[in-house]
């Protein structure tokens, strides 16, 4: 199965609850929420009091990206707040086998996120450790860039890696650059799901942009 999580960072946020509800009924299968700090990656974007609104008004799943200079300040506040998942970077962590527990000791889906200067084997010892892996294909802080093609090599080696330990429905996310012409070679690389945000929420149609991309990773077109 592929999951199809749409970046709020690509949405017009004087509307933002009607977008997100708009992507909720067409069919999305969690919102993805970039939390952004200025310093590990050059952007701000929105924070905590965001996620909860979001969370108390959407029954979708909210997938939190933290893109911060020190996750572990926030990972309680980020869970408690109403994300499900809870992606931190690989780069900026001290001990991620006790931050993946932390995150998960709230009930919370942990997840690791790599860069894409950062080899792909910096995260297999915590492949077990993770709910899901988040491979950055583009680098992170703005959104609208082309997908680094070199990075679905990275994608590819933790399938193959995955498989070999038999965990085959393991969740690899892909985000930067996904629309419908290029998410079949991201899916064939092994992604299973799938972030896209002005491919969705920079189409008027926010339902059938959600259908087309979607149409497109399962091969139907």
């Amino acid at each position: 199965m592929v999951y199809i999580s749409p970046s709020i960072l690509a949405s017009d946020f004087v509307i933002l609850g009607e977008q997100v509800a708009e992507a909720q009924a067409g069919g999305a299968d969690m919102i993805h929420v970039d939390v952004m700090d200025g310093v590990f990656v050059p952007n701000i974007s929105i924070g905590f009091p965001v996620i909860k609104s979001l969370s108390s008004h959407f029954s979708i799943p909210l997938d939190v990206h933290l893109m911060i200079d020190d996750p572990d300040r926030y990972v309680d506040l980020a869970c408690t707040s109403g994300a499900d998942f809870l992606t931190v970077h690989i780069e900026r962590l001290r001990d991620p086998k006790s931050t993946l527990e932390r995150i998960r000791e709230h009930g919370v889906h942990p997840s690791i996120s790599v860069s894409p200067k950062t080899p792909i084997e910096s995260v297999f010892p915590y492949i077990r450790d993770a709910d899901m892996i988040l491979v950055m294909t583009v680098e992170p802080g703005f959104g609208g860039q082309h997908i680094i093609p070199e990075t679905l090599i990275k994608v590819r080696k933790l399938r193959d890696e995955v498989n070999r330990r038999g965990l085959r429905n393991y969740k690899i996310e892909v985000d930067g650059g996904i629309r419908a012409s290029n998410v079949a070679t991201a899916v064939t690389a092994g992604a299973n799901v799938i972030v896209t945000g002005s491919a969705v929420f920079g189409d008027p149609d926010i339902p059938s942009a959600i259908k087309s991309i979607r149409s497109a990773a399962n091969g139907d077109v």
